[in-house]
């Protein structure tokens, strides 16, 4: 049966990260093969914020990536996502989708920080309702302010990579993720990057609500160096050591506080996302909390927005829904389950 290979690119603040899916005749539903996976470190400050900075040095990262885990096309789909990306939820009169989204610019303006000529718009539409108005259909819209796709997309051509479509992290997230009994649940799905963390709330695997938190693990990684006047490979060790809700020796309190108080505004910002939703929509609570991402993994963070929201929270699995070709070795992804959802998500998405 023929198939059809997609590859997802996450070009991530600490690494660039990426997928190749083989996908069947029945697409995406039916299932797909993963067939090669691979990651390369960035230098700090290569990219900042979410957006590409160093484009020469993301562009040497991404050849060196394709070189290791040989990938069989350079045509990717980009994932973006970072505090220049407005999404919000808007009511419009109903057209076809293709008319909808032309008259996009026209609309929206008045709700976008830019000139809408200077952003990539999308639509997500999520209901159809009729109204004093008349038919409108209910959305999401997606406004990324246009040089920071651009910046994404020329580091990946700076590689000799083709991008065939750049999609919104968070939906990414919920296509890796939301399986099985995920995909019929109000579920908060969470991705805690280096820099920026994405939230998006999704209903029987429809995404509802999406924030972009400016905090990530790096940034509790820069509190314990700035309290402990230590470098950066130390301060992360120190940091994984010691975990968040954990005591440690009094030579550490500085560690201790600094973790602490930089992982109760990461909580912060998630809870307050989900009590928005709550006021919102209050005959579906959120009912679990499935967390991704480097930041992830950091001791104690789990339990700590656990008991912050009072939602039981699991570790995302961006495998469970896929086949492992033969081309991979198992043991090499091992404890990268929730380290790839991105780029897994967003090989979904082109292949949809």
């Amino acid at each position: 049966m023929a198939s059809t290979n997609v590859i997802g690119l996450d070009i991530g603040t600490s690494a660039v990260r990426a997928v190749e899916v083989a996908f069947g005749k029945g697409g995406p539903r039916a299932g797909g093969t993963l067939q090669r996976v691979g990651e390369v470190a960035l230098p700090p400050g290569a990219v900042r914020d979410g957006e590409v900075n160093e484009p020469a040095v993301v562009s040497d990262a991404l050849r060196r990536l394709w070189a290791q885990a040989k990938f069989t096309s350079k045509d990717v789909v980009l994932g973006v996502g970072n505090q220049r990306v407005v999404v919000r939820d808007i009511e419009l009169p109903w057209m076809p989708p293709a008319e909808l989204k032309a008259s996009l610019p026209y609309q929206v303006q008045e709700l976008l920080p830019v000139a809408s000529g200077d952003a990539l718009l999308d639509f997500l539409p999520v209901d159809e309702v009729d109204g004093p108005r008349g038919r409108m259909v209910k959305g999401m819209l997606v406004a990324a302010q246009r040089d920071v796709v651009v910046g994404n997309v020329l580091a990946a051509e700076g590689a000799g990579l083709r991008p065939s479509m750049v999609d919104l992290n968070a939906f990414a997230l919920v296509r890796a993720l939301a399986r099985g009994d995920l995909a019929e649940r109000t579920v908060a799905f969470v991705d805690v990057g280096a820099r920026i963390t994405n939230v998006v709330v999704a209903s029987a695997g429809t995404p509802r609500l999406v924030r972009l938190l400016a905090q990530g693990g790096q940034h509790v990684t820069d509190a314990v160096a700035a309290a402990m006047a230590l470098p950066q490979p130390e301060a992360e060790g120190l940091k994984r050591d010691i975990g968040v809700g954990f005591s440690a020796p009094p030579e550490y309190a500085p560690a201790v506080e600094a973790i602490t108080s930089s992982c109760r505004t990461l909580v912060e910002g998630i809870r307050n996302t989900l009590v928005y939703w709550s006021s919102q929509h209050r005959e579906t609570p959120v009912e679990a909390l499935v967390v991704t991402g480097g930041g992830a993994h950091l001791p104690g963070l789990g339990q700590y927005l656990s008991s912050s929201s009072r939602i039981p929270v699991m570790l995302g699995d961006a495998f469970a829904g896929l086949r492992v070709g033969k081309t991979i070795d198992r043991s090499t992804l091992t404890g990268a389950e929730s380290l790839l959802a991105l780029p897994v998500g967003l090989a979904h998405g082109v292949a949809a």
